[in-house]
This record gives C-alpha cells, sequence and structure tokens, in this order.
C-alpha cells in the first residue's frame, strides 16, 4: 500500500511515496489474504468449537486467513473464475501453527474425550486416528500454502453439497467416493477442477484440501499465531 504525504519545502508542495509494510507482524512471504482477495468467505473452525476437538485450538486468535503470498494469488484466480458463475469460496483453514497440530496430537491421545465423535467421525475408532491418518505430527498448512475450502452459492452464501461435512472422518471424503449423488459428484468435480486450474493439487481423502504446487516453504513448518 502507498501512503502519500505532502511536505511544503521552500513554498513547493512535494507529493512524497512512502512504502507501507502491511505485514510486518507476518514472516517474509506471507499475507493476509483479505488483503487481495477481500470478498473471500472465511470460516475458520479452528477459531470456533465447531470441529472434531470442540475447541479452540491452540495459535488461532482470530478468523483471519494467512497464506503465503504465491497461494494467495493464486486463490484469487480460483476466485474470479467462481465469481463467473455467481460462486464464491469459503475457506475453513489456510496456514495452521505447528501449536495447533501439537494440540490436535494431545487430543487424539485422550481416549475418553469423544465429544464430537457423532459428528465427524462416527465409524472410526478415535484410537485409530493416527494410524489412518487422520492425525498427524505434521502437516502442509503449516507450510503455509495449503487451505481447506469449499464453494457457496453468490445469493444465499450457502455451501454446495458435497456430500460429506467438512473435516469428516471417513471415506464419504474421499474425492473418488462412490456412494455420492450424480450433484454432489459434479460440485466435487467443479472443485477440484478450479483449484487445479490454478496449480493446486488435491489430497485424495478429503475433497476439501488442496497444497499449492511448487510451494514457497516445502520443507519449513511455521508455529507464529493466527492473530
Amino acid at each position: 500500500m502507498k501512503i502519500h504525504k505532502i511536505l511544503v519545502v521552500f513554498g513547493v508542495i512535494i507529493s512524497l511515496a512512502f512504502s507501507v509494510q502491511e505485514n510486518n507482524n507476518l514472516p517474509e512471504g506471507f499475507i493476509y489474504v483479505k488483503e487481495i482477495i477481500p470478498d473471500i468467505d472465511v470460516e475458520l473452525r479452528y477459531f470456533t468449537n465447531h470441529n472434531f476437538v470442540g475447541d479452540t485450538i491452540d495459535g488461532y486468535n482470530a478468523n483471519t486467513l494467512i497464506l503465503t503470498k504465491q497461494s494467495a494469488l493464486a486463490l484469487k484466480k480460483v476466485q474470479d473464475d467462481l465469481q463467473q458463475q455467481n460462486l464464491c469460496l469459503r475457506v475453513y483453514d489456510g496456514y495452521r501453527p505447528q501449536q495447533a497440530v501439537n494440540h490436535f496430537m494431545r487430543w487424539a491421545k485422550d481416549l475418553n474425550d469423544t465429544i464430537k465423535k457423532k459428528e465427524f467421525y462416527p465409524d472410526v475408532e478415535k484410537r485409530y486416528l493416527f494410524r489412518e491418518e487422520y492425525i498427524a505430527t505434521r502437516s502442509g498448512h503449516s507450510r503455509g500454502s495449503t487451505v481447506d475450502l469449499t464453494i457457496i452459492d453468490g445469493n444465499t452464501n450457502e455451501p454446495l453439497d458435497m456430500g460429506s461435512p467438512y473435516d469428516f472422518f471417513g471415506k464419504e471424503s474421499w474425492v473418488d467416493h462412490s456412494g455420492l449423488t450424480e450433484k454432489q459428484k459434479a460440485n466435487r468435480q467443479l472443485l477440484q477442477k478450479v483449484m487445479l486450474k490454478h496449480n493446486f493439487r488435491n489430497y485424495s481423502k478429503e475433497w476439501w484440501h488442496f497444497t499449492l504446487r511448487w510451494e514457497p516453504f516445502p520443507k519449513t513448518y511455521f508455529d507464529f499465531k493466527v492473530e
């Protein structure tokens, strides 16, 4: 962002443009996504208690979407394409601090805490969440170029029917799950197609999960808070 300041020097008006670093509390290479996609719908589930843990997750202090700049610019192209069809993106998660992943690990080891089992993992025993790779010690989200998202209707703001809820642990969330209706299949393929077009690759067991190809920090896991 440029700020123009007017100075008077010996009776002459001089306009100076100063570059302002809007992201001075973010690591270099990261950006607040709303700065370049102001109309994107953000619903960070880990800032709420509407998630598989049932509580706000460590490191999420605001409903603020943060990504690497390259990912945000690519996501803007996705949003622009969808808006031509009166559709919009809703993002459930972006950059995720390592401390949040640690919170997930602690939760997964507490086998007595199953308050959200019915909604998020009804057919999976909690003790098997690590073995079946629903919970891991590292997450691509912590590298800053992975997003969890869906598509919403531009008129109603309601999400398209994808055949399973976000963060549902089960085969129903696999991209090519066979038990989908034709409409659900079409909605998933629309999301897959538009994300792939702009260089996001999908994780086959989570229809909502995408990572930017050639991500800028492929081996670095960050731990600054979402604020």
